[in-house]
């Protein structure tokens, strides 16, 4: 039986009945005593009894249970039977490589190995190579193809666009797409699919949506393509927008559109439509069983500022994973709310989740905001001797802000002088914030210089050097800072803000005037200050750039856009209740002094939430503690 057992490793061992005796058939003789090894030998050989067919049904069975061992035995047999000519086997043979957990290798070899080709194996070897996140060998396999002369379809298009979009490959979305062009396979809906995909991916919003509208057929993935592209290209209300369109159509809705529209809904700060979106969700069923959309629904009622819905929905996920856990913490962190941050960090651990660089990102972040220096510290150097994580640009730039904030500017920047890799944008601009509020002079323009070099198109770091400057009453280095910023023709963002009142969006910008009830909210405004001044409010006229008399810069700062969504909120809203205000840029020294004293005058819960993070506003105080 020794000599039996090596003959016959190839037979799974799973296998049900039929498997078995579709391979054991050649043995029934050899029970009844007159089978000999010869005899078994020139049985086995015989291809009608061993044929492609039989190894592949083995070979599908393989990949299906994920069993490479018994696809490498397969693969022996088939060599030894000389049946690697066959053109399908040796397909089915790549496939379950790839199946079995990306042997990509050994799949080469077969691939190499083949005598002749079908257009199925290019497709599976770029599909394999695409899956395995080996992109440039899926596009020289692709390139190999076409020296060859091998005509391509749809599916090969769709899989080289796919390994495009790994590293946003716009020049090769172009080529491909002309190339889908001419082969007049640009409608299908995998290519037009794809290529929707790898233009949102690239940045080129404009081209995903030809892309779109051009297509004839749509399946709910092109769909959700779409609008995942709109979310990735902050065309936030686009999303929404399309996503109704969809409706009218009786879209198929699933996990990804859903989470999507949360998204946009979540950066819009929409929560009128982020709730009618979670009644589309509970009564899909995606709210308690599906991870993935239960996170989204988390993530936008947090910057929504409800955070007690947030923690509701989080409860209510029996299977948490820990992308739930993260976006809770971060929930949390976005609204300097550190103990609960830390207790939530440790039930997480409790939970047996294990932190991520995401999860520390959240914590440092909290950290910073709440002036825990020492905490931060801890968690700091917790990351690389407790959990072996290796600090990247997020948690050097969080590090960078817990030392600023605190005053601890010589600090900060011998870190970032001690960090490994070139300091990004975001770890100088933390810097640079910081010396701001400490007028560090001196370091502002160190850090000035490095983000001018990095980033020229951002009129905010010209603006922070200036406030410094201003600080000083340098205002001739202003002018100049002001001048570099005309002649590097940088646009400075307008900015915004809006408040939802009775199911409607008002939205205000710096020095209103197009609002139908503008004179009325203006006349508010000063009697409010006058009423503020009584409660120790004073204009921070230091921090307005403009070379002019002082009643004129207060002037300048009652047009701020915040200023002028809270008094709408307050003629509008019933007294007593909370004030909601969204902004697009970071709150100023002036405005967030304006709603402290401006909480404690009219009694109102106060909440700002800027393009950092959110402000509750109550008797005098804010949660910041005044880091920010």
């Amino acid at each position: 039986m020794n000599f039996l057992r090596q003959q016959c490793r190839i037979l799974p061992r799973r296998s049900h009945a039929c498997y078995l005796y579709r391979n054991l058939s050649v043995l029934v003789t050899y029970e009844r005593g007159d089978f000999t090894r010869e005899r078994y030998n020139d049985e086995f050989s015989n291809r009608n009894v061993v044929k492609a067919s039989d190894f592949i049904e083995i070979l599908q069975l393989c990949a299906t249970n994920r069993n490479v061992l018994e696809a490498k035995a397969c693969h022996g047999k088939i060599i030894r039977f000389e049946l690697h000519g066959d053109v399908t086997l040796s397909n089915v043979l790549i496939n379950s490589y790839s199946k079995c957990g990306g042997f990509v290798e050994l799949a080469r070899k077969v691939f190499d190995g083949m005598r002749e080709r079908s257009l199925v194996s290019w497709n599976t070897m770029i599909s394999l190579y695409t899956r395995n996140k080996m992109e440039l060998e899926a596009l020289n396999v692709f390139l190999e193809m076409r020296k060859e002369g091998v005509e391509f379809s749809e599916f090969t298009i769709s899989s080289v666009l796919s390994a495009c979009g790994v590293n946003r490959d716009a020049l090769g979305c172009k080529q491909l797409h002309c190339l889908s062009l001419k082969a007049c396979l640009d409608t299908h809906v995998y290519v037009g699919t794809a290529l929707l995909d790898l233009y949102a991916k690239c940045g080129m919003i404009k081209e995903s949506v030809q892309v779109f509208e051009f297509m004839q057929d749509k399946s709910s993935v092109t769909w959700s393509s779409m609008l995942a592209g709109y979310v990735q290209n902050k065309s936030y209300e686009e999303a929404l927008l399309l996503y109704r369109r969809g409706q009218r159509l009786s879209l198929e809705q699933n996990q990804f559109t859903l989470s999507s529209v949360i998204c946009a809904c979540s950066n819009l700060a929409g929560l009128i439509e982020g709730k009618q979106m979670h009644a589309v969700i509970h009564k899909s069923g995606y709210a308690s069983n599906n991870v993935f959309v239960a996170s989204s629904l988390v993530d936008m009622y947090a910057k929504c500022g409800s955070l007690r819905e947030s923690y509701v929905i989080f409860s209510e996920v029996k299977e948490k994973n820990i992308e739930l856990w993260n976006t809770i913490i971060s929930g949390f962190a976005k609204h300097a709310r550190s103990k609960e941050v830390m207790i939530l960090f440790e039930k997480m651990q409790q939970d047996g989740m294990q932190p991520n660089e995401v999860t520390f990102s959240s914590l440092l972040s909290v950290c910073g905001h709440t002036g825990l220096v020492e905490e931060g510290r801890r968690l700091f150097n917790f990351m690389r001797t407790k959990y072996g994580i290796s600090p990247n640009v997020v948690h050097y730039s969080c590090m960078v802000d817990i030392l600023g904030r605190a005053g601890l500017l010589s600090e900060a920047y011998e870190l970032i002088k001690s960090i490994p890799f070139d300091p990004t944008p975001s770890i100088w601009g933390s810097l640079l914030a910081s010396c701001r509020v400490y007028k560090n002079l001196e370091l502002a323009e160190v850090a000035a210089t490095e983000l001018f070099r990095l980033e020229p198109e951002n009129a905010g770091n010209h603006v922070l050097l200036s406030n410094i400057y201003a600080a000083k009453k340098q205002w001739e280095e202003i002018a100049n800072s002001r001048k570099l910023l005309r002649d590097c023709e940088v646009k400075k963002v307008r900015g915004k803000s809006w408040i939802e009142i009775k199911d409607k969006v008002h939205i205000f910008s710096v020095g209103e005037s197009g609002h139908p009830r503008i004179r009325e909210i203006c006349l508010k405004l000063e009697s409010l200050v006058i009423e503020l001044k009584k409660f120790g409010y004073k204009p921070s006229v230091e921090h307005e750039l403009h070379d002019v008399e002082e009643k004129k810069k207060e002037e300048l700062l009652m047009q701020h856009s915040e200023k002028l969504a809270l008094v709408f909120g307050i003629m509008c809203l019933p007294e007593g209740s909370s004030v909601t205000i969204m902004k697009n840029l970071r709150i100023c020294v002036d405005c967030h002094e304006f709603m402290k004293a401006a909480s404690m005058a009219t009694r109102r819960f106060i909440i700002v939430r800027d393009v950092n993070r959110f402000h509750h506003f109550s008797d005098g105080q804010c949660s910041c503690g005044e880091f920010w």
